[in-house]
C-alpha cells in the first residue's frame, strides 16, 4: 500500500518524536498537517522540511487540552488538505512528580492532554474514515504504561489509558478498513528525557544508548502502511521492557 496522496494529522509535531513521524510520513508520500501549542517557528521549520519531499504540509496551532481547539484543528486540516487518513496522537505532557508532589491538578491536566485529547481527536476523524473504508489510528503511549516509568503515576495512567482506547477502536473498526495500534517508546532522546534529572544513563539500557526519534518514526510509517496489523502495542525501548 502506498501513502501517496493520503492525509496525515500528527499532533505535537514541532519537535521530538512527533516531528520525526511527520517528516517520515511526508517522505513516504503523505500530505501532513502537524499541530503545535506554542513553538510556531520550530513547527514552520518542520513544514519546510516536509515540503522538500514535494508534499503539501501545514502547521496548525492547537491546544489539544481544549475540545474546541481540537474541533478547529480537524476542520482546518480537512479544509486545507482533505479528510484525515492517518491520525497520530502524539501530543502529550509529562511533568515529573514524586508521589508526595503529585496533585489533583497535575493528574487532571495530564489525563486531559494525554488521554482525553486522543479520544476527542479519534471521534472527530473516524466518521470520514468509516465512510471511505480506510483509516490508520496510531497512539503514542509509553513503556511507562507497563512498568510505571520515571515520570510518575499520573503519566503512567494516562499512557495505559491510551492502550485501552486503542484496543477498543481496533476491535470495533477492524472490519471497516481501519486499524488502531500503539507505539510505546521509552528512553528516546527527547526533551522529556534529557530534562529529567531522574533519567537513567544511556549505558544502563541493554542496547547501550538512548533511542532516536527517527526509530519510533519508522514504526509509525510501517503501521500507516500495514492493513493487517491492528490492536497491537509495539515497544520501542532499547530492551528495557521485553514482551
Amino acid at each position: 500500500m502506498t501513502l501517496n496522496g493520503r492525509v496525515a494529522l500528527v499532533t505535537g509535531g514541532s519537535r521530538g518524536i512527533g516531528k520525526a513521524i511527520a517528516v517520515a510520513l511526508a517522505e513516504a508520500g503523505a500530505n501532513v498537517a502537524l499541530s503545535y501549542r506554542s513553538r510556531e517557528e520550530e513547527a514552520e521549520e518542520v513544514v519546510r522540511t516536509m515540503q522538500v519531499s514535494g508534499r503539501h504540509a501545514v502547521a496548525l496551532q492547537a491546544d489539544v487540552g481544549s475540545a474546541a481547539s481540537i474541533d478547529a484543528l480537524v476542520k482546518t486540516t480537512v479544509d486545507r488538505l482533505g479528510p484525515v487518513d492517518v491520525l497520530v496522537c502524539n501530543a502529550g505532557v509529562g511533568q515529573p512528580a514524586r508521589l508526595e508532589e503529585l496533585t489533583l491538578a497535575l493528574w487532571e491536566e495530564t489525563l486531559n492532554v494525554n488521554l482525553r485529547s486522543a479520544f476527542l481527536l479519534t471521534q472527530a476523524v473516524v466518521p470520514t474514515m468509516r465512510a471511505r473504508k480506510f483509516g490508520r489510528l496510531i497512539y503514542l503511549s509509553s513503556t511507562a504504561a507497563q512498568v510505571g516509568g520515571i515520570v510518575g503515576p499520573h503519566y503512567a495512567a494516562s499512557k495505559a489509558g491510551l492502550l485501552g482506547l486503542m484496543h477498543s477502536y481496533a476491535s470495533q473498526l477492524a472490519k471497516e478498513g481501519i486499524t488502531a495500534n500503539a507505539i510505546c517508546p521509552a528512553l528516546v532522546a527527547t526533551e522529556m528525557l534529557t530534562d529529567n534529572p531522574r533519567a537513567p544513563k544511556p549505558e544502563s539500557l541493554p542496547v547501550g544508548r538512548f533511542g532516536r526519534p527517527e526509530e519510533a518514526a519508522e514504526v509509525a510509517v510501517m503501521l500507516a502502511h500495514n492493513a493487517f496489523i491492528t490492536g497491537q502495542t509495539l515497544q520501542v525501548n532499547g530492551g528495557v521492557y521485553m514482551t
